[in-house]
């Protein structure tokens, strides 16, 4: 059985990034995604009057947490540009958010997932793209190797 078959058929076909890290990752993004939806859906739908921004925020996010689980566990060429994309989104919006919200506090009422950089969520979600850059930097170096001719 191959590392890929944990990730499913769809990734073992796929050329998704195999082995112990990839699925850690897979699991963090697939975590933060539930979490910072399900926040986002709470908020929006009880108090969006409140921290409409904040809550807005907190929905990018969760959309963002699932394109980047979605391309890590479809791998191959697409699946690698579509968590690129989204991870860089991710690391862009957390310190562009994370900035923000200590530089001004009166814009963001209620915190957000990236809020003073995660820090309602342990600082994971400003370290979290950073970990996934330098996953798909490490398995397209392997793959590189893999993949020019001897």
């Amino acid at each position: 059985m191959s590392d890929r078959s944990a990730l499913g058929p769809a990734a073992e076909s796929s050329g998704a990034p195999s082995g112990g890290p990839t699925r850690v990752l897979v699991v963090l993004y697939a975590i933060f995604a539930l979490a910072a939806g399900a926040r986002a859906g709470v908020q929006i739908g009880t108090r969006f009057s409140e921290a409409p921004l904040a809550y807005l925020l907190s929905a990018l996010a969760a959309v963002v947490y699932v394109v980047a689980t979605v391309g890590l566990v479809r791998g191959g060429a697409t699946g690698r540009r579509t968590a690129l994309t989204a991870i860089t989104v991710e690391l862009v919006g957390v310190l562009a958010v994370g900035t923000l919200s200590l530089a001004d506090p009166a814009a963001f009422p209620d915190d957000t997932v990236w809020s003073g950089y995660g820090s309602g969520y342990g600082y994971v979600p400003l370290v979290l793209p950073v970990l996934g850059l330098l996953l798909l930097r490490r398995t397209r170096n392997r793959s590189d190797r893999t993949d020019s001719p001897a």
